[in-house]
């Protein structure tokens, strides 16, 4: 590579390995889009939505069942934030959008949500518990989604957490998880939702009206 971003046999793998899903229907380009663009060779929160969009849908069909949410979100989101990870590692994406230091993630948000709301009302884990890197983040990383997110900025992320993830420092100060997730949802809705960028991109019908900017959380 010439570049500290774009490994173009991304290309490859994207034409090689996107999902084949015939019974959804929204077109194929959706569920494709949700791994990245592979002209550009990024990846951002608006494929990440796009990801969520095609859950959405699923649901809306009667295929996720109710009774399927947590698993959807604990299960099937996560392997799926693995993938993601693992492509972004592997490949270099570009982070699509990414408002730099003044961000969560470098590529995600969603995980920050799910992650924050699983921790409300947690007996002993505080917001300010991601500072505890030896007893917190390394014992309980592969069990809370939110803590999972703080240890891989931090492996991919150097120098002093304040200085490169400050809005993460700033959430760690507030007093209990069911504000920062109120507050995360609210920001959501704005820099992704509302982000023309983001939405012209995006693939509405009968499932997902367009002027429904919480599809995505309405249900999981």
């Amino acid at each position: 590579m010439s570049s500290r971003y774009s490994n173009i046999s991304f290309r490859s793998w994207h034409k090689a390995n996107h999902l084949s899903m015939s019974f959804s229907p929204m077109s194929s380009k959706n569920p494709r889009s949700s791994f990245g663009n592979a002209s550009r060779i990024d990846y951002g929160t608006g494929h990440e939505t796009n990801f969520a969009a095609w859950l959405y849908c699923l649901a809306e069909m009667g295929i996720i069942k109710e009774e399927d949410y947590h698993a959807v979100v604990a299960r099937v989101f996560v392997k799926y934030l693995e993938w993601m990870r693992n492509l972004q590692m592997v490949y270099c994406s570009e982070p699509a959008g990414s408002h730099g230091v003044w961000g969560l993630d470098d590529y995600h948000f969603l995980p920050f949500i799910f992650g924050s709301s699983q921790l409300i009302d947690h007996k002993y884990m505080k917001p300010k518990s991601i500072h505890n890197d030896d007893d917190i983040l390394d014992n309980f990383s592969s069990e809370y989604m939110y803590l999972s997110c703080i240890g891989f900025v931090k492996t991919v992320k150097k120098g002093l957490f304040p200085e490169h993830s400050p809005l993460l420092d700033d959430l760690s100060g507030v007093p209990n998880w069911k504000k920062v997730n109120s507050g995360l949802l609210k920001m959501y809705k704005v820099d992704v939702l509302e982000k023309v960028p983001i939405m012209h991109h995006f693939l509405f019908g009968w499932l997902i009206k367009w002027y429904d900017s919480s599809f995505v959380l309405s249900r999981f």
